[in-house]
Formats: C-alpha cells, sequence, structure tokens
C-alpha cells in the first residue's frame, strides 16, 4: 500500500484518468473529489462489505426445520 500526505486542494493522479482531490478536512473527517471515466465504477468500501454479508445471507445453509416448514408453506 502506498501512503500519500495530502494537503487540502492537492491530488493524487492514477494512471492517466483517475484524479482524487482533498476537498476538504473538518472534525477528522476528510472529504475526497474522484474524477474519472464514467464506466470506472466508485462504491465505498463499507457497501460493498455489507452487500457481500446480504448475499451470504440470502444463500445461507438452511436448516431442517426451515425447509420442513418451506415445504409446508408450498403445498410440498
Amino acid at each position: 500500500m502506498l501512503v500519500l500526505a495530502r494537503k487540502i486542494d492537492e491530488s493524487i493522479i492514477i494512471g492517466d484518468n483517475i484524479v482524487v482531490k482533498v476537498v476538504s478536512l473538518e472534525n477528522g473527517v476528510v472529504k475526497l473529489g474522484i474524477d474519472a471515466p464514467k464506466e470506472i465504477a466508485i462504491i465505498r468500501n463499507e457497501l460493498i462489505e455489507e452487500i457481500t454479508q446480504t448475499n451470504k445471507a440470502a444463500v445461507g445453509v438452511s436448516t431442517e426445520d426451515e425447509l420442513v416448514e418451506l415445504s409446508k408453506i408450498l403445498g410440498k
């Protein structure tokens, strides 16, 4: 991992076409501006983790009791 120190209004360039700029620093929170092509997805890590956990829960292993109950609901 590369760690850089930047001040407000300073930026870094990733590749040829992604610019990350420090917009503000307030109460220990850094606000970043990201300028990138539309085809590059930008998503917060905590959202990816939440989606991953939701997907894992959705395909989780069912207990035998849950399967019996589901069979009753489906009429089988």
